[in-house]
């Protein structure tokens, strides 16, 4: 007998509303439990809502744990921001000034960059590096802490692979070290020239140099020549705290009587700034040759003798301004990628970078780039330990 597709309709039909009740009657055991109870089925139990469970075929499982809420944290690359820092001071100096020289004091470390995950492995920072006209290596044959004692044989050895670095890509290396005596001078100053590097040697802190040396009596590679370039540079002098010569003329006039290729002064003369005459002064050798002044510039700690700070300000006021040097309570740390810092030191004409580039001073030498320490934590102890 044949069988016509209109007499198969009606149980086409019936089986797709079959399978349509028996998913509707799945479902509704799913969703209320209760009504297979209250028709004699198995009851199972009741999972209250919020009460961390979920059914699955019947079982309860424990529900997966809620994601953590979302933060607005921000974690920074400390080493970063201060390379982007030295890195915008350089673009803001040189805009002003085509040749504006910048040196880095210490930081050796900013000149490579970490990977994230293994600490261990470097990669060249080339754009920082390119930033740079100098770097000032200090503490490289003999410590601040421990004058006259060369720092430990493995932080020595990376100092010297970081400088040399460095000297290899276009950067003059200057080294300061700390020692009194001749016999410290001439090891310092020998070890320094056969690598290619240029020496000086003191007895007192940086922020504390208020003299010229009492040996050699005369620089280093002592010479004739106009310096208009540090990669000219033989021999070179700081003097940070220029108050011990007396009125600014006479400073710029004893300064001027002497041959180093490069001169380091503080933008300061006691509470006063210096002179453009007096800075003018200081571009000349006794022999006549023009040479290079630098000027000292802090970018790493705000201090309460400088003309900026405001009486209200402290620790934590502005936001910016962090704990105080462990032995220099009138210097702060500030946090220097804060807007704040940053309008202070540069892009502005109201800013400390643009009065030294007024001032006619041929560059700066930047301080306080090690910084970066403190926040990381360990910051001056660190420096304790590795010195």
């Amino acid at each position: 007998m044949q069988v016509s597709p209109e007499d198969l309709k009606p149980l086409r039909l019936g089986i797709q509303y079959g399978f349509a009740a028996l998913g509707l009657a799945f479902v509704a055991g799913m969703v209320s439990p209760s009504a297979n109870a209250q028709q004699g089925g198995t009851t199972l139990p009741n999972a209250g809502a919020g009460d961390g469970f979920v059914r699955i075929q019947g079982r309860r499982v424990p529900e997966p744990d809620a994601p953590p809420p979302p933060t607005t944290e921000v974690l920074l690359d400390l080493r970063e921001e201060m390379r982007k820092f030295v890195i915008s001071i350089a673009r803001f100096g040189r805009k002003q000034r085509r040749n504006f020289r910048i040196v880095a004091r210490g930081g050796l470390e900013l000149l490579v960059k970490r990977d994230d995950v293994d600490k261990n492995r470097t990669s060249p920072a080339r754009t920082y590096v390119r930033a740079l006209d100098g770097l000032l290596a200090e503490g490289m044959f003999f410590t601040e802490r421990r004058p006259g004692t060369p720092p430990p044989p493995e932080r020595q050895v990376r100092m010297l692979s970081l400088a040399e670095y460095a000297r290899k890509n276009g950067v003059r290396v200057l080294t300061l070290d700390y020692g009194a005596g001749p016999q410290f001078v001439d090891k310092a100053h020998g070890e320094a020239k056969r690598r290619g590097f240029v020496s000086l040697v003191t007895d007192r802190p940086l922020l504390d140099m208020s003299g010229l040396p009492g040996y050699p009596k005369r620089p280093f590679g002592e010479n004739s020549n106009s310096v208009i370039s540090l990669n000219q540079v033989r021999n070179f002098i700081a003097v940070t705290n220029s108050l011990p010569f007396g009125r600014e003329d006479s400073f710029a006039m004893t300064m001027h009587g002497t041959n180093y290729d490069m001169v380091i002064v503080d933008v300061f003369h006691g509470r006063k700034p210096l002179s453009r005459r007096a800075v003018e002064t200081l571009k000349y050798k006794k022999v006549g040759a023009k040479r290079l002044v630098l000027a000292q510039m802090d970018i790493g700690s705000a201090a309460s003798y400088r003309y900026y700070w405001k009486d209200n300000w402290g620790e934590g006021s502005p936001p910016w301004i962090s704990a105080p040097h462990r032995d220099d309570p009138d210097r702060y740390y500030v946090e220097y990628w804060r807007p704040g810092w940053k309008q202070i030191m540069t892009d502005n004409p109201n800013s400390y970078l643009y009065g030294i580039v007024r001032q006619g001073f041929d560059g700066v030498l930047l301080d306080g780039l090690e910084a970066y320490k403190f926040f990381e934590g360990g910051g001056e102890q660190q420096e304790e330990e590795q010195n």
